[in-house]
């Protein structure tokens, strides 16, 4: 989280815990994997949460975390925070995740516009993050992986400065993941760049189903299973 205390330790701790515990998923579209991604935020969150009691210079950091697991023809995504995982699929940008802020109540609540909220003062109150409390629970959704995929997963200091439609723009482009994330980080930086970038492109090019694959369409489910 940017602008708290040893925000970047957070997300350090964050990934390093995810990735160790999906390590073993072979499955995923098994109910394990959405045990395992559930368990594996829960996890970072105690950790990150008691570093934060014990050491003084570690008060107040947390993290968003927004993960994305891809196997079997199928997707789990594990989400806490305002970052956001995207999905570009014949031709239409979806927001998979929903962002767990202040604002975002306030739409959900039909007291604000999706627009509104985009240049509302209070667009960076998060409701939910890594670290912060000492139980936090995180959302699990999964669903069936096409060939063609483009999968976007971005921290807020790309969403909060470059619109979905031109961030479907550059996903639609010809060129590897990594040129389409230098070009969001140069427009989000051309407009204003006033928070940390992060920015993962993940292209899809061919999927692999196998009998045992569930068949299923995009599902949220909950935390615990």
């Amino acid at each position: 989280m940017g602008g708290h205390a040893a925000g970047e330790i957070a997300s350090e701790m964050a990934v390093q815990i995810v990735a160790r515990e999906l390590a073993d998923v072979r499955d995923v579209a098994s109910q394990h994997a959405l045990q395992v991604m559930a368990e594996a935020l829960r996890l970072a969150n105690r950790s990150i949460f008691e570093r934060t009691i014990t050491e003084a210079d570690k008060q107040g950091m947390g993290t968003t975390a927004s993960c994305l697991l891809l196997g079997q023809a199928h997707w789990v995504i594990g989400h806490i925070g305002d970052s956001r995982i995207y999905l570009l699929r014949n031709g239409t940008l979806r927001q998979v995740t929903k962002d767990h802020s202040y604002v975002q109540e306030q739409v959900d609540a039909g007291f604000l516009t999706p627009e509104q909220a985009r240049y509302h003062p209070y667009s960076n109150v998060i409701t939910r993050c890594v670290g912060a409390n000492a139980a936090v629970e995180p959302d699990i959704l999964h669903g069936d992986l096409h060939a063609g995929d483009v999968f976007l997963l971005a921290s807020d200091g790309l969403t909060g400065m470059v619109d979905d439609a031109h961030l479907q723009k550059l996903m639609e482009t010809r060129g590897t993941p990594g040129r389409q994330v230098d070009a969001m980080i140069t427009d989000a930086n051309r407009r204003g760049g006033l928070d940390n970038i992060t920015a993962i492109v993940v292209q899809v090019q061919t999927v692999s189903v196998s009998t045992s694959t569930r068949n299923t369409d995009e599902h949220p489910v909950p935390a615990n299973g």
